[in-house]
């Protein structure tokens, strides 16, 4: 019985230091200079690509799947406030293949091999795609060659909020 009081005694000690775990948040002024960063990063040259498959491990991981359209971005990207980055304009282009929709890929170049290639520098951003609960999302993810793909609203949200 001593045993079971001390071992008992030591557990709430335990849960007295133990530290609680929350969730992060960041200022407004914090996350706003995350997303403005992108904006910079991505510069007056960028594109979003629309690619089949599961997105890669990270951005510096190969894309081994095929790009379905590139979009050209604003000469700005998009604009920041509270925390989240709302592209601009987004220009409609055709698919230049069929297949599924998986991911995209915003690089700062039309040059789809470069962005997909590992580690690459032109590879700022990179997300899922569906037709709901994705980063970014279209009516349908089948897209056939030489239909218009177009974005109409597109919104990144810094996380800690």
């Amino acid at each position: 019985m001593k045993r079971i009081s001390r071992f008992l005694v030591a557990l709430a000690a335990l849960a007295i230091v133990a530290p609680a775990f929350a969730t992060v948040q960041y200022t407004t002024t914090h996350r706003n200079n995350a997303m403005s960063d992108l904006v910079t990063a991505i510069g007056s040259t960028g594109y979003l690509f629309i690619v089949t498959g599961s997105q890669p491990a990270n951005v510096a991981t190969a894309d081994s799947g095929t790009e379905l359209a590139g979009l050209p971005l604003s000469a700005t990207a998009g604009t920041v406030s509270g925390g989240v980055l709302t592209f601009g304009a987004i220009t409609s282009e055709a698919a230049v293949a069929s297949g599924t929709a998986g991911h995209f890929l915003i690089c700062t170049s039309s040059a789809f091999a470069t962005c997909a290639a590992a580690s690459s520098s032109t590879r700022i951003i990179q997300g899922s795609v569906g037709t709901s609960g994705t980063d970014l999302t279209f009516p349908t993810v089948a897209f056939s060659s030489g239909e218009t793909i177009s974005v109409s609203s597109f919104t990144i949200t810094a996380n800690g909020a």
